[in-house]
């Protein structure tokens, strides 16, 4: 209860346009909920086999990597809301062409579009965060943005489930009752963008804060604002190959999930759905008390807590056949690795200038994505080399010691906490 009071307290103390995103957020991701947990299993239910939803993974996940960093940058310079509203209406309307496409160019065709514009959202909603709030309010902020998409998730996995489920109950086939919850998860991401029209643009329209409209009032660059920037390139480089290293790790099984249950377990549209959702549940639990951990050893202590202690959930899932004990560990490692976003992203926009948050934020989404699109090639091949046991052994294997290397790597970048940027350079 008194979490919800400060919540409600923290709620009321953020301005207009950060509660109108909240809202649209929440539909968004419900439409993504419900995409992300029914769409493999839709693509499966056409006939096609690993390497096909592998497929499909990489070049959407390419075409999000080479959209983010031409779209960060275009958020440090434009209207912020405007990408945001055309992101969420393409991406709900490539969400419904894909529930309808099955060749494997039409399949192929929405999942680029697709990825083109969730870069959209996915690169600008942290920088228009942190455009309108302070300092002081952000760590509370991002941990309550992430909570709010994963519990929209929630209802969004569980939902679009349950509805295929029930349309199957009705005398629907599998196809056409993935494609009925596929369509609706589309509509909801349209819907999504009709909060953000209400915005209202900060100073000049551009949905900048005011401390980047500083930076046009100050003297030209003396030598010390020149080292500075540079230990911020620096500090930016360090932090994106942390993310490539994340990306491998987390395409070679996150994409994946819904299938390996079904394949290894055999169990239905609503029990996946159900699962995930309580992975989401758990991780907003987790992203919760975020906050509270930082307070007792750190940002960077927590961050890297956060990611080792989920590695032996991470293992234990990949080589148990019992579907109790997968459940448990999918649901301890969903909770305890993506626990450690808002407190990366409060440490990226703390430490990192107004000024380049948004291509730092672009660089580090781009790495995580090639991730995904290479691993998108790999994963299906293991699969299909070692079978259904062993293949996925395999791949939750190299994720673990891909996440080591990169807790490691981030602990070491931080352990001497670097000057922090001032605001304005």
């Amino acid at each position: 209860m008194r979490w919800l009071r400060r919540a409600r307290q923290d709620f009321s103390g953020w301005n207009r346009n950060v509660r109108l995103f909240f809202l649209a957020n929440l539909f968004y991701q419900i439409g993504n909920g419900m995409f992300s947990v029914l769409y493999n299993l839709y693509v499966h239910s056409l006939g096609y086999g690993q390497g096909m939803i592998g497929s499909i993974v990489s070049v959407q996940s390419l075409a999000a990597a080479l959209m983010i960093i031409p779209i960060g940058l275009l958020g440090d310079r434009s209207s912020r809301k405007i990408i945001l509203t055309i992101g969420m209406l393409i991406t709900g309307f490539s969400f419904m062409g894909s529930s309808f496409a099955q060749s494997e160019f039409g399949l192929r065709g929405f999942a680029i579009t697709s990825g083109l514009f969730t870069a959209f959202f996915q690169v600008t909603a942290v920088p228009y965060l942190a455009a309108n709030s302070t300092k002081e309010q952000r760590l509370r902020l991002f941990s309550f943005h992430f909570s709010v998409m994963l519990a929209a998730q929630v209802i969004g996995s569980f939902g679009g489930g349950l509805l295929g489920d029930l349309l199957q109950q009705l005398g629907w086939s599998e196809t056409s009752s993935l494609r009925g919850a596929l369509m609706l998860g589309g509509l909801m991401s349209i819907v999504a963008s009709a909060p953000l029209l209400l915005v209202r643009e900060r100073i000049g329209g551009k949905g900048k804060s005011a401390e980047t409209i500083t930076v046009r009032l100050k003297p030209p660059q003396s030598a010390a604002d020149r080292t500075s920037q540079r230990a911020e390139w620096t500090l930016i480089s360090k932090i994106t190959f942390t993310q490539l290293l994340i990306g491998f790790g987390s395409g070679m099984v996150v994409p994946y999930l819904n299938i390996y249950f079904s394949d290894r377990f055999t169990v239905s549209l609503s029990a996946i759905g159900l699962l995930i959702s309580l992975g989401q549940i758990m991780t907003v639990i987790s992203m919760l008390i975020g906050p509270t951990l930082v307070n007792k050893v750190g940002q960077v202590r927590a961050i890297v807590l956060f990611q080792l202690l989920s590695l032996p959930f991470l293992l234990l899932t990949g080589f148990t056949n019992l579907l109790l004990v997968a459940g448990i560990a999918f649901l301890f490692r969903q909770a305890l690795m993506n626990a450690a976003n808002p407190i990366q992203s409060s440490l990226l926009v703390d430490r990192i200038s107004d000024s380049r948050r948004g291509v730092a934020n672009s660089l580090t989404q781009t790495v995580f994505m090639l991730g995904w699109a290479s691993m998108g090639q790999v994963q299906p091949r293991i699969i299909e080399h070692y079978g259904t046991y062993w293949g996925y052994v395999v791949t939750f294997s190299i994720t673990g010691l891909l996440y080591v290397s990169s807790a490691t790597y981030y602990y070491f970048i931080f352990r001497v906490k670097p000057q922090t940027a001032r605001p304005g350079v």
